[in-house]
């Protein structure tokens, strides 16, 4: 309802505040993800609660927002992206300040289901008004730039978090983080919309043409196919981000120092590789050939991380090379499921398929944790290698739209 329908010819700056504050917005949500973790043991201490009990804060913004996401794309498409965006911030920065004020293990918990809610429209609300206001020449940098941000939201948040700890106590720290929230939804509410709109509406079709809307468009083949896509690239950040450390230990004995730095180089270059394939994308319309070949490059440095013992400085030079592949994929991701988004469905399309994040997420420890239990740590690479490949078939096949809007 809110999409665009203006003609092409934005000047080519227009759209950089737009991008910018957009940007800010990701980082805010990826900082909010992080917020409980480097918290958790004085939140724990205070309230006198088990690991179980806090993890009960976690589980409810996972949940709440892997159930509303794509409820909130439909939004995005019929209210307007940049509101949803705003209350989204809103609602995320007002539940950590309640959760920071009031002294109850059980309003946190409500909070974190509450911020669960702001969480929803981020993905959704991010990409509609990247997709609507940024010239097509320049959307892989685009979407590259929000990505990167995202990324240094989750690197600066441990550090900032515990510096604000240090001097407020994490109450201070949580109301600290909110207030992070609201100033960028003063600054989005300030920036107006006037970048032109630069999709233009599709030419008229034959009334025995009907284009598959709601949730027939969801679950039509190419829109479920990067679902299941990106639940792929969530299962398969899941085992690294998460295992690699302790598996590498028990594999080879690799000191938790060496893994650790390892694991730093990959989530370095993995930022820098955004921007890499931001530049790339912009270059080139053979977006699944990218990420074919990015995929195929993490299959073959996984696999050889897996069966050969690399020694230390190896190990961190092709986790580093690992890392830097799979952020080079992140814009051709973006950009395949761009290409087969009718006008007018921005939001509930990215806002269905980013849910494939959650669903991964949700899996992920459940599998790699097992492994673990098991004693068998190669397979834990040997399983990121396995779903990079199936990764490169879900992205070379399969119709590149849905049929009827061809």
């Amino acid at each position: 309802m809110t999409q665009a329908t203006e003609v092409l010819g934005a000047a080519p700056a227009s759209h950089l505040r737009l991008v910018g504050v957009v940007s800010a917005a990701h980082f805010v949500s990826h900082y909010y993800i992080l917020l409980l973790a480097p918290l958790l043991p004085f939140v724990r201490s205070e309230y006198g609660v088990s690991y179980t009990e806090i993890g009960l804060a976690l589980a409810a913004f996972n949940v709440v927002s892997a159930a509303l996401q794509t409820p909130a794309g439909f939004l995005v498409d019929w209210l307007g992206a940049r509101v949803l965006l705003i209350v989204g911030l809103a609602i995320g920065a007002g539940a950590f300040v309640i959760a920071g004020l009031v002294d109850s293990f059980w309003v946190l918990v409500a909070m974190f289901a509450l911020a669960g809610v702001g969480n929803t429209v981020y993905h959704p609300a991010d990409y509609a008004l990247l997709s609507q206001h940024v010239p097509p020449k320049s959307i892989g940098q685009a979407f590259s730039i929000h990505t990167f941000a995202g990324m240094l939201g989750s690197s600066m948040a441990p550090a900032s978090l515990l510096l604000m700890q240090n001097i407020w106590g994490w109450r201070g720290a949580f109301i600290g983080a909110g207030i992070l929230g609201f100033a960028v939804a003063a600054i989005l509410l300030a920036v107006r919309d006037n970048a032109p709109a630069t999709i233009q509406a599709p030419p008229p079709r034959a009334s025995t043409d009907k284009s598959p809307v709601g949730w027939r468009l969801l679950v039509s083949a190419p829109i479920l196919l990067n679902l299941f896509f990106f639940m792929l690239l969530a299962l398969m950040s899941g085992g690294v981000y998460n295992y690699s450390a302790v598996a590498l230990g028990a594999l080879y004995g690799t000191s938790l120092a060496t893994a650790n730095v390892a694991l730093s180089g990959h989530l370095f270059m993995a930022a820098i590789g955004v921007l890499v394939g931001g530049l790339i994308a912009t270059r080139t319309s053979r977006h699944a050939l990218v990420a074919a070949l990015g995929l195929g490059a993490i299959a073959l440095v996984t696999m050889l991380i897996g069966n050969v013992d690399l020694g230390s400085l190896l190990i961190v030079v092709a986790m580093t090379v690992g890392g830097f592949f799979f952020g080079v994929i992140m814009p051709s991701r973006d950009m395949i499921v761009r290409e087969i988004t009718p006008p007018g469905s921005f939001g509930k399309v990215f806002g269905f398929v980013t849910t494939g994040f959650n669903i991964g997420g949700i899996i992920s420890p459940l599998i790699f944790g097992a492994i673990m239990d098991q004693g068998n740590p190669r397979l834990v690479f040997l399983l990121v290698a396995g779903f990079s490949l199936i990764g490169i078939v879900t992205v070379v096949t399969g119709p590149r739209r849905p049929a009827a809007t061809r």
